[in-house]
């Protein structure tokens, strides 16, 4: 009897320490140790299908649009003419086929060595309805093509929407599997985290050919629903040895932000507000320390967010403010040094960044309180700060950044090298989900799937069940 009775104790024991253990190493970290299929990691060649060039005489190619104005009401068609300029011209309407209204734009080009653009247009449309499905038609005879978007809901606290992330993209096969992906994963708007084409890894015109072929490879699903831009290094194109010093002289030309609506005198950083979400996309090569114009900007576009309204606030950046990933280690310490206190006071929800070619999320942590002299050197848990998730696993021909640093930070809560992307459902104004895909999965596979709370509502609403508990104890509530 003795003897069973230790052992039935040993039993329990040993249980309590499994759950122990479990429940210890739930909070630790993971390095995942899915290993990938090696694809090659080239560019696709020019004459494949991806990049088809539609026919007909002049007609309008690398179609995509982006939001308009500061709240969702308006959107930047922008396309390329190869042989002439033709008309600037945008018709639209709520019927296929039946287009009631025109918008004129503006058209430029420009020169990169010895490569001459097309004609490249903008066309700001707007006075449009929320969540309404509208078509255009660009072009001339012949060679005009159409096109159609949906408007997102009305601003406010409980329209949901789901954005996608990409970053990092490129024109690889990789890079073809991670967009087909991404179209299957009902995402509405991608916000996109720098690093495009990858054109400055050619030489002399190749750099110009290639941003034709990315604009053509991405039109299947930029023409059709808006893609919030951020760029990275690989648009700062500063090739002095054949007489290009103007940084993201390509980019600029191309890709149109609204960034008047939201009072920024620069287009590489900018704010929009879409559903329930206030985004804002800072640039991670300008200038950012104390008083330059992108601080100055982004000091008093954070003042303007209401989570009366939109109750979630995610930043955009290329360069990781946290990484536990040898490539790009600690790059992004000069931002993190200036922003981060504000990024903690205003609760931001979600960083989203790209550089690093892998994905990692990390927990809800600071290093508000390190300085030179004094200080916690090390980042520590933070109940108001972001979550940090990096996604520079688009594609490109620059390979994978498989070397993760070991131990595995303590901040680092999931990390991966495999190409795919993200997507964050905002469900109302207190759940989001967020899912990282790999494109090696099936199309409802998600590698890293998590639930957020929104901390101002959800804390608000705990808050308001137990006053009306309170008051309900007292006989005080009002049916």
């Amino acid at each position: 009897m003795a003897s069973g009775l230790q052992f039935t104790l040993f039993e329990l024991l040993f249980k309590l320490f499994l759950i122990l253990a479990i429940v210890e190493r739930g909070s630790e970290g993971v390095t995942s140790t899915f290993t990938r299929s090696k694809w090659q990691s080239f560019d696709i060649p020019l004459d494949n299908k991806a990049f088809e060039i539609p026919k007909g005489y002049n007609a309008p190619q690398q179609v995509h649009i982006t939001q308009g104005d500061y709240d969702g009401k308006a959107v930047i068609i922008s396309w390329v003419t190869p042989d002439k300029p033709g008309p600037s011209r945008v018709q639209y309407g709520t019927s296929e086929k039946k287009y009631d209204f025109i918008a004129d734009g503006t058209v430029t080009n420009y020169t990169f060595y010895n490569y001459k653009s097309g004609y490249i247009h903008h066309c700001l449309v707007d006075g449009l309805e929320y969540e309404t499905k509208y078509y255009y038609k660009i072009g001339e005879g012949d060679s005009s093509r159409e096109f159609w978007f949906q408007t997102p809901p009305m601003i406010g606290p409980d329209s949901p929407f789901t954005f996608g992330i990409i970053g990092d993209l490129g024109q690889t096969y990789n890079s073809l599997s991670t967009l087909d992906h991404y179209m299957q994963s009902g995402g509405q708007t991608v916000l996109f985290l720098g690093d495009l084409s990858y054109a400055d890894r050619y030489q002399f015109n190749d750099v110009g050919i290639r941003w034709d072929s990315w604009g053509r490879f991405i039109e299947r699903s930029a023409a059709y629903q808006p893609w919030i831009w951020s760029a990275g290094n690989h648009e700062i194109e500063y090739m002095p040895d054949v007489g290009e010093v103007m940084p993201f002289k390509s980019y600029l030309h191309r890709f149109s932000t609204p960034h008047l609506a939201s009072r920024s005198n620069n287009p590489l950083w900018y704010a929009i507000r879409r559903a329930s979400a206030h985004i804002i996309v800072l640039s991670s090569y300008s200038p950012h320390v104390k008083y330059t114009p992108q601080w100055l900007w982004l000091r008093d576009e954070l003042k303007k967010v209401d989570r009366k309204k939109t109750p979630w606030l995610i930043i955009l950046m290329h360069v990781p403010i946290y990484n536990s990933n040898q490539a790009h280690f600690m790059e992004g310490e000069s931002m993190r040094a200036v922003f981060e206190h504000w990024f903690v006071h205003h609760r931001v929800d979600f960083i989203f960044a790209g550089h690093v070619h892998a994905y990692e999320r990390s927990y809800r942590i600071s290093n508000i309180r390190y300085n030179v002299s004094s200080g916690n050197r090390y980042p520590v848990p933070d109940r108001s700060a972001p979550v940090y998730i990096t996604v520079g696993d688009g594609g490109n021909q620059e390979g994978l950044a498989g070397r993760f640093r070991d131990p595995q930070p303590e901040y680092s809560a999931f990390r991966e090298a495999s190409y795919g992307h993200s997507t964050l459902e905002l469900k109302n104004r207190t759940h989001a989900f967020l899912n990282w895909h790999r494109n090696e999965d099936g199309e409802e596979v998600h590698a890293d799937s998590v639930t957020f709370l929104n901390r101002h509502w959800a804390s608000n609403l705990r808050r308001r069940r137990l006053e009306k508990n309170q008051h309900k104890a007292r006989g005080e509530i009002n049916f």
